[in-house]
């Protein structure tokens, strides 16, 4: 029995129960591919629940404002994921009336569909044979052929690309394609695979040359920048707060936060008051001023480790652009602002 086989039947036997494998429709198969960028199943299954009863359509989402998306699509990360599925349902909307394009190459098209995503869509649905190529797929193939190319370069990228088409199967590309994704998550996992009861153990160049925790390769590492940001919850004399919209280019794209100062490292009270009053960034007299966590809170992005902390700054005077809290916990925020304003508030 070969590669193909013996994964379409691992799969078979062994595949997840999961909603959007029930369907050959393209508006669930894309929305839940989008969903799943950067993002384990376990994470995206409820927010792909959500967003299918929310929007059942491709034109309901394309109606929907972009402010209700990104209020969905909170705590998913990676925000621009969910203003490019904005966009792309209304280019079909409009655009293709609804319907989604059926070819690898139509789909490339769309805003936020990359090579993956096309040929997941394309192969899924409509059965072309185009083959998959994610971290999953980069795992088994370097493993079970024992290649050691750098799988984030150029070369081992179109080493990769070209060995999974070879491989996939021309009868069932939509069976093979989920069956190597899911061998990747649920058998040839990164860390500690229980090679011992793998279907592909006798074969698996990895296992025989004792490579299996050395594959794949992948020599590009990110530099992580570490910043530090001072969240204002600017409080006026009626107990409103003031917020505002991260319109500059950069993380958080759209989403509301309370005001904010960034500074070289981590602040103290006293440093922090100072700079509030040179920098004039409270409209009203301060009456108090609270640390509201000593240390600060690590939020991990994929190039950048936020230090965040909140202070607390209760002043004299009614600010006309401040809201009550029930209005605040409807925007949309980054998740650990979010996560924040939830145990306080």
């Amino acid at each position: 029995m070969d590669f193909s086989k013996k994964l379409i039947a691992w799969y078979l036997e062994n595949k997840r129960d999961l909603p959007w494998r029930n369907t050959t429709h393209p508006y669930p198969v894309w929305l839940s591919e989008i969903i799943l960028q950067q993002t384990r199943v376990a994470q995206g299954l409820p927010y792909f629940e959500s967003f299918l009863n929310t929007f059942p359509t491709v034109f309901d989402l394309a109606e929907a404002s972009e402010e209700e998306i990104l209020k969905l699509w909170q705590g998913l990360g990676y925000y621009s994921r969910a203003r490019n599925l904005h966009q792309t349902a209304k280019t079909i909307a409009i655009q293709y009336n609804g319907e989604f394009p059926k070819t690898y190459k139509e789909l490339l098209q769309l805003k936020g569909v990359g090579s993956y995503t096309a040929a997941a869509i394309a192969s899924f649905c409509y059965e072309e044979p185009v083959a998959v190529l994610d971290g999953n797929v980069f795992r088994v193939l370097s493993r079970y052929y024992g290649i050691a190319t750098d799988i984030s370069s150029p070369k081992g990228k179109t080493e990769f690309t070209a060995l999974a088409n070879e491989e996939m199967s021309r009868q069932h590309p939509s069976q093979y394609n989920q069956a190597i994704m899911e061998f990747g998550a649920l058998q040839c996992v990164p860390k500690n695979p229980d090679c011992m009861v793998c279907v592909l153990k006798d074969s698996c160049a990895a296992l025989q040359y004792k490579k299996v925790n050395e594959l794949p390769v992948k020599l590009k590492k990110t530099k992580q920048t570490n910043r530090y940001f001072n969240y204002l919850i600017v409080e006026d004399e009626h107990q409103y707060i003031e917020i505002q919209k991260r319109t500059q280019k950069g993380i958080w794209h759209n989403l509301y936060e309370f005001p904010l100062i960034e500074t070289e490292g981590e602040m103290d009270l006293k440093e922090l008051s100072n700079l509030i009053e040179k920098e004039s960034v409270v409209e009203h007299s301060i009456l108090e001023i609270i640390e509201m966590n000593e240390e600060s809170i690590i939020h991990l992005l994929s190039h950048q480790k936020l230090f965040i902390k909140f202070w607390w700054i209760k002043t004299g005077g009614k600010n006309t652009a401040a809201l009550s809290w029930e209005e605040i916990k409807k925007r949309p925020f980054p998740i650990v602002v979010y996560n924040f304003i939830e145990k306080y508030f």
